[in-house]
């Protein structure tokens, strides 16, 4: 066996078991449908949520939007009731990771079907935060935060280590992409370019607190992840460099420290390397023309 063919089989493990754990057991059969079905789509081949969706970033930037919104008291407290993220975080993250490429790259009839879904468990989503405070997963206002905490987080992981950052005007594309979506989802309002995004997380601010909740989250999410031990030190990479990119008004509360020098030398490089890995890993030519 020559050295090329070698390297096509390893890569071709890492890059179904990385597949497995994210898409889960239906991964093959709904990649098919999102890919193959002939129909029109919600976002074109050249949009930037495309680009930004198909990259390695977003397991970093997934990791950031998680503990942002964790911020929010009552986000926070719908999914310890109701998300099963501690008992099933892998099922959580395949649910998650299917609807964003469903809607991303699938047709317009499932992204509706998708975002349909959504909407029907979110309306069953109540209850009262340990404060005595009601939610509701279909609050306007509450779905808003969670939507710009993950654009957000996915953006900037996609700036930072994505294989091909977008200018600024595809940044605000980008925006404008998944205020489709978020507006489909039942968010009025949501922003539409880098202005509007700032100014609407700088609104939520006032009503962000780490809470017992947000705290015992942002553990089990760094330090306690539901991993085989070999699979344990890349995850910590993702992990380090996800805290490392969020703002200190974030980390402060959550009790994340910053180290000075260490970031920039060690954790960003650290960081930029395996996610080169992972696009490695999961783009096989025969997959890599699809998106």
């Amino acid at each position: 066996m020559d050295r090329a063919t070698a390297g096509s089989g390893v890569r071709e493990r890492l890059g179904r078991g990385l597949f497995a754990r994210v898409a889960g057991p239906s991964g093959p059969e709904n990649r098919a449908r999102i890919h193959d079905t002939p129909a029109p789509r919600w976002f074109g081949p050249d949009r930037p949520v495309r680009r930004v969706h198909g990259d390695a970033s977003m397991f970093i930037g997934g990791l950031r939007a998680l503990l942002l919104q964790s911020l929010h008291p009552l986000a926070m407290a719908a999914v310890a009731g109701h998300s099963g993220f501690r008992g099933d975080p892998w099922g959580r993250l395949q649910r998650t990771s299917t609807f964003l490429a469903v809607t991303t790259f699938g047709t317009a009839e499932h992204a509706q079907e998708a975002v349909d879904h959504v909407r029907a468990v979110h309306e069953g989503v109540r209850g009262f935060a340990p404060s005595g405070e009601p939610y509701h997963a279909a609050d306007p206002h509450l779905l808003c935060w969670v939507h710009v905490a993950e654009v957000d987080s996915f953006l900037r992981a996609h700036q930072r280590y994505g294989q091909r950052p977008l200018d600024g005007a595809g940044c605000d594309g980008y925006i404008h992409d998944m205020a489709t979506v978020a507006h489909a989802l039942g968010v009025p309002d949501p922003p539409h370019d880098r202005a509007e995004l700032a100014a609407r997380i700088a609104s939520y601010r006032p009503e962000l607190r780490a809470t017992r909740e947000a705290l015992d989250a942002a553990r089990f999410i760094l330090l306690r992840p539901p991993l085989p031990w070999p699979a344990r030190p890349p995850y910590a990479v993702l992990a380090a460099n996800a805290v490392s990119t969020l703002p200190p008004w974030a980390r402060k509360p959550l009790r994340l420290p910053r180290a000075p020098g260490v970031e920039e030398v060690c954790v960003r490089p650290a960081g930029k390397a395996l996610t080169g890995a992972i696009r490695w890993a999961m783009s096989p030519p025969s997959i890599r023309t699809r998106a």
